[in-house]
């Protein structure tokens, strides 16, 4: 039976917007540069993971890998998927609360409907965060 491994988002700046959804979510992190990696990127010529051309984000086992990879065309349509995301306090003090430290984070509110609000992350990639 197959499993979701990772969810890969195409983007021009892989590095920023990793970063960008590991602080969205909750415990994820940007995966760690052990010597392999680095010597990996240097052998593509690259001296800054800020210029990594994949970055993973990652929380505990068994939770699906967020991957950023490059690629050189900006984004030009609505995605055809796109992340839920929920909060621990549904009430609408704990939602406003966490629609404001996204937004914060570079997020932009796009729409706001009865019981979620669409929001697009600095890529221009939509998500909705759920109030129930």
């Amino acid at each position: 039976m197959a499993r979701i491994k990772d969810i890969t988002f195409d983007t021009p700046h892989p590095a920023p917007i990793a970063r960008f959804w590991a602080a969205a979510l909750d415990g994820y992190a940007v995966a760690p540069y052990d010597e392999a990696e680095l010597e990996r990127l240097r052998q593509l010529g690259i001296d800054s993971t800020e210029d990594d051309p994949t970055v993973v984000v990652e929380a505990g086992p068994g939770r699906a890998r967020l991957l950023f990879q490059l690629v050189p065309e900006e984004k030009v349509t609505k995605n055809r998927v796109h992340l839920d995301l929920a909060i621990d306090s549904p009430d609408e003090q704990g939602f406003q609360a966490e629609l404001d430290r996204l937004t914060g984070l570079g997020a932009v509110l796009q729409a706001d409907h009865q019981q979620w609000v669409i929001l697009t992350d600095p890529d221009g990639n939509e998500f909705c965060l759920t109030k129930h």
